[in-house]
């Protein structure tokens, strides 16, 4: 899988997003968007395990009442983790000694529901909860060779945040987010297991 072309792509269309969101603003008055840089810290995960801000969020949601709202995400990101020259004994009497970089990257999409409160106000603080699927590319890096796993699962993400709107009747601020995610992606690489992906993280980034 090309990484950098699916981040490309996602930049593509969050750009285009935009342009609609600002062209069509009077047409969709009840609705926002968000773009979204995120720091996320893998939970119970030997594989790659150290923070990283390689990620953002892209989402979207419209008001069906006055407090709700709901509408599609995307989001990415990539954990990574390098570990020292080892023996790695990969059964029938084969083993391989070298240096690694294990990485994780993920790609969840779906459904994004929130409950707003103090809509008309500077601080509009909401809990949300995003459900879909995920993509996990879990891989390891040695000498000139990339091994890996893709595989698929369920995602699930509460999530606590609020925007803040210095002019309320100007829908243009700063949004902010604490999310927790967990995944039921599952996959081999070498002689390494992963099962479910754990997340903590943080979001920080526009709203429109």
């Amino acid at each position: 899988m090309n990484i950098s072309k699916h981040i490309k792509t996602l930049l593509l269309a969050a750009t285009a997003l935009l342009g609609v969101r600002t062209a069509s603003a009077q047409l969709f008055p009840n609705s926002y968007i968000n773009i979204d840089w995120q720091v996320n810290v893998p939970l119970g995960c030997d594989f790659a395990s150290k923070t990283s801000g390689w990620g953002m969020n892209f989402e979207g949601g419209y008001f069906l009442t006055p407090n709700f709202t709901l509408g599609p995400f995307i989001a990415f990101h990539t954990n990574l983790e390098s570990f020292p020259r080892q023996t790695i004994d990969l059964g029938g009497g084969t083993s391989l000694t070298t240096t690694q970089e294990h990485s994780v990257y993920q790609l969840p999409f779906g459904v994004s529901g929130r409950y707003n409160w103090c809509k008309k106000s500077v601080f509009q603080p909401y809990v949300g909860m995003k459900m879909g699927a995920n993509y996990a590319e879990v891989s390891s890096y040695y000498y000139v060779i990339q091994q890996y796993d893709d595989t698929w699962g369920f995602y699930l993400s509460p999530e606590l945040g609020a925007t803040i709107y210095p002019d309320p009747s100007y829908r243009l601020g700063i949004h902010f987010a604490l999310y927790y995610s967990f995944a039921t992606n599952s996959g081999d690489v070498l002689n390494y297991s992963v099962n479910n992906l754990n997340n903590f993280g943080i979001r920080l980034g526009i709203a429109f």
